[in-house]
């Protein structure tokens, strides 16, 4: 598969990188034999970059991840991140804590369950109100002088943490939601990334599955499915999104593509410096995204995607009350 760079301090992966959060959270019964098999199956088409957090289980996707990549660790480029409120096995909830003392614990817990000695990426995974994100940027800067962390990224930060950010340590990356779907970096943000000089990676570049059409209305999955709680999939909001996945799916179809292709070709055509990570826990869907990477969409099928998904046209917000209440924006 074709690589590329991200930043500019040499973080060079993938075109398109793998979300791993699903293999072990939110989505469905965790497999863990399929998906390490899913994991190997990734290295072996050419994908390098892997994504995961010490928040995903929590922790068990970061052990999940250590284990399938004994004897491969050379092939990847891993990125984890820390700062996330976390809903632990005793029940407790763990809040977003990016003090530096608390760092460079998760730093070091997070490498054991990786079973490795450095972190390729590493991000902030959500801005911590409560902690200066210079102080932050310092202790992840003092990590990488230490070898233990290799680059640095933000996840959903505002245009102005991100510079601020910037002028402590440089940023390879930054990491948001970013799909036909979901738009909302191409005004402020993703200028911002192209003036500094740093990459995008996007996460839900299928809409959460419903640009492929294969998503249920919220209230059919468990309270345990992230979907449950997704405004998109509510109501009346449900009934206006399907009729636009509907739409992006026959145009897949007139072009001999499946909706996924379709949505993570669009996202690639966005620039050499946007790479996104589908998620997916199985082999089969992950075979069916990477050939993606291969499609040309030709400006007149460009056009027609902005018709049916422009800005604006998607109904209701990304997230309830509570989860955007952590966006940075």
């Amino acid at each position: 598969m074709k690589h590329t760079k991200l930043g500019r301090q040499g973080l060079e992966v993938s075109r398109m990188g793998l979300g791993c959060m699903g293999m072990s959270q939110w989505y469905g019964t965790p497999d863990d034999t399929e998906s390490i098999l899913t994991l190997h199956r990734a290295l072996d088409l050419g994908v390098t970059l892997l994504d995961t957090a010490e928040a995903y289980g929590p922790y068990d996707n970061e052990e999940l991840l250590g284990t399938a990549l004994q004897g491969r660790r050379e092939q990847v480029v891993i990125a984890t991140k820390f700062g996330f409120p976390m809903k632990l096995k005793d029940g407790t909830t763990a809040p977003v804590d990016s003090r530096p003392a608390h760092i460079v614990e998760v730093v070091e817990a997070s490498l054991r369950r990786l079973r490795t000695d450095h972190i390729d990426v590493l991000y902030q995974h959500r801005v911590d109100p409560d902690v200066p994100i210079e102080d932050v940027v310092g202790t992840m800067a003092e990590l990488v002088t230490q070898g233990k962390v290799r680059f640095l990224g933000l996840c959903e930060a505002s245009e102005s943490t991100i510079r601020r950010a910037h002028a402590v340590h440089p940023l390879s990356v930054v990491q948001s939601e970013f799909s036909v779907w979901e738009r909302n970096l191409e005004d402020g943000v993703l200028p911002l990334l192209r003036e500094l000089g740093i990459g995008l990676v996007g996460f839900c570049p299928l809409g959460r599955g419903f640009l492929t059409g294969s998503v249920d209305r919220a209230e059919s999955y468990p309270e345990t499915d992230f979907r449950s709680h997704d405004p998109r999939l509510q109501g009346a909001n449900y009934d206006h999104n399907m009729a636009i996945a509907g739409r992006i799916r026959a145009l897949a179809e007139e072009h001999g593509l499946t909706p996924a292709q379709l949505a993570i070709a669009w996202v690639l055509h966005q620039g050499e410096d946007i790479v996104p990570i589908p998620g997916t826990k199985r082999r089969t869907y992950l075979e069916d995204n990477l050939r993606a990477a291969s499609v040309v969409l030709d400006p007149a099928l460009l056009a027609r995607i902005e018709e049916v998904a422009a800005p604006g046209k998607v109904a209701g917000p990304r997230y309830n009350d509570r989860m955007m209440a952590l966006i940075d924006r």
